[in-house]
Parts: structure tokens; C-alpha cells; sequence
């Protein structure tokens, strides 16, 4: 690992602590957390604009996947 420095808001610092004390895990495991959630979080979204920017560019042709609904259907429960 490597030990960075940042600067950060005070009220935001005290939310983390406070965020911290609750969950019992240090501050620096914390922000690792929340850097990889983040990250996760971004990577989704890229995924999902490329997604969009696919269908708009390809769209779905009418009847296209009619074949697919009656796999669909889960009947009565």
C-alpha cells in the first residue's frame, strides 16, 4: 500500500468519523471503501451510458424479440 495525503472538508472529515465509530473500522479502511465503491459505481455507469449510446445508435427493430416472450412468462403463482 501506499500512504497518500488529501485535503478535506471538516464536516465532511467528521462525517466520516462518525461514520467510522458506528461501523468500528479505521478512517483509511473507510476511504478505501468508499474510493472502490465509487470506482464500481463509475465503471457501472460508463457500462450504462455505452449501453444507451448502443441502442440509439443500433435500436430494437420491431418483433425483434417477440420470439423471447412467452420464456417471459412465469404463469400463475
Amino acid at each position: 500500500m501506499k500512504t497518500i495525503q488529501m485535503t478535506i472538508d471538516e464536516e465532511l472529515l467528521t462525517r466520516v468519523d462518525q461514520a467510522t465509530q458506528f461501523l468500528g473500522m479505521a478512517r483509511s479502511a473507510f476511504i478505501r471503501q468508499s474510493l472502490e465503491l465509487a470506482l464500481r459505481n463509475q465503471a457501472i455507469a460508463e457500462m450504462e451510458r455505452k449501453q444507451i449510446s448502443g441502442y440509439q445508435q443500433q435500436p430494437v427493430n420491431a418483433g425483434e424479440f417477440d420470439v423471447w416472450e412467452n420464456e417471459q412468462s412465469w404463469g400463475t403463482i
